[in-house]
């Protein structure tokens, strides 16, 4: 029995020292350093904090103690949780202020594509309307020539068509081959502008009689054209001219066509009015709506 006591005694002391080395204060070992080692220390460039310290020396097992409790390793690694904690927010933070450079980074390229495509479309809106205004110079200087053109030559109509309408001794009345040509004759003229027609009588015998029955006979074909066709009456030149030949027959010609009865001659004569008109439409036509 005193054996047995011999032995418990020291092994329960050998276990009580540890428990007693844990409950001891660690406040004393921390102001056992130097405040000026402390202080020399400087703190971390990023945080407020100090650095961390190395854990201080414990009880009888110093740092390696097998025998730690809960609040031991909790006080020992309180210090590495916060840091990984300030680290945590600062990954954040960080994270956070480079996703909001790069939504402004983007917004700004976004903002200057724009503004370049916008520019890009104003020069080629300036581009196109150089070039009609360009065309319309062309248009207007080739238009001005036409009109030049058309003022030196406005009164110098040319003949474009002829027809002859021929008569029986004695008769004023038009037959139907005389409507027929009158006919096709007015209906080039329709719509037309810049033109004239000239009716000259001419019929057999003498003097005043021959100059009567010639202008009855101008007048029966104006009548036709003015009432059939609508043709006005400023644009139709009247004239009997008896047993006059006509200014462009020979004499060979002349002689013979003062024998064979009366007869009218209707000439269309055009100047370049109609012309004009025509490039006018068509310069219209070319311009951009």
């Amino acid at each position: 029995m005193n054996n047995r006591l011999l032995i418990a005694l020291p092994l329960a002391a050998v276990l009580a020292f540890p428990a007693f080395a844990q409950t001891s204060s660690p406040s004393s070992q921390d102001q056992s350093q130097p405040a000026a080692t402390q202080q020399s220390q400087p703190a971390d460039a990023g945080t407020a904090k100090p650095p961390l310290q190395a854990p201080a020396r414990e009880g009888f097992w110093g740092r390696m103690n097998p025998f730690a409790r809960k609040k031991y390793v909790q006080r020992q690694t309180e210090p590495i949780r916060d840091r990984v904690n300030e680290l945590d927010e600062l990954t954040s933070a960080n994270g956070r202020a480079i996703k909001d450079t790069d939504t402004r980074a983007q917004a700004g390229i976004k903002l200057a594509s724009d503004k370049a495509n916008e520019a890009d479309q104003h020069a080629i809106d300036a581009g196109n309307k150089a070039t009609q205004a360009q065309q319309t110079a062309q248009q207007a200087t080739t238009r001005i020539q036409t009109v030049e053109n058309v003022v030196g030559n406005i009164d110098q109509y040319k003949a474009s068509n002829q027809t002859e309408i021929r008569f029986k001794p004695g008769q004023t009345v038009l037959s139907k081959n005389a409507k027929d040509a009158l006919d096709e004759m007015a209906t080039t003229v329709k719509g037309q502008r810049g033109y004239i027609i000239e009716v000259q009588g001419f019929s057999s015998g003498k003097g005043q009689a021959a100059i009567a029955t010639s202008q009855k006979m101008a007048e029966s074909v104006v009548r036709y054209l003015v009432l059939n066709h609508e043709i006005p009456v400023y644009r139709i030149y009247l004239v009997g001219m008896g047993n006059a030949p006509a200014p462009s027959a020979t004499e060979e010609t002349a002689k013979t066509k003062r024998t064979t009865g009366g007869r009218v001659e209707i000439s269309l004569l055009k100047n370049d009015l109609e012309q004009l008109a025509s490039s006018g439409s068509t310069t219209s036509d070319q311009q951009p709506k």
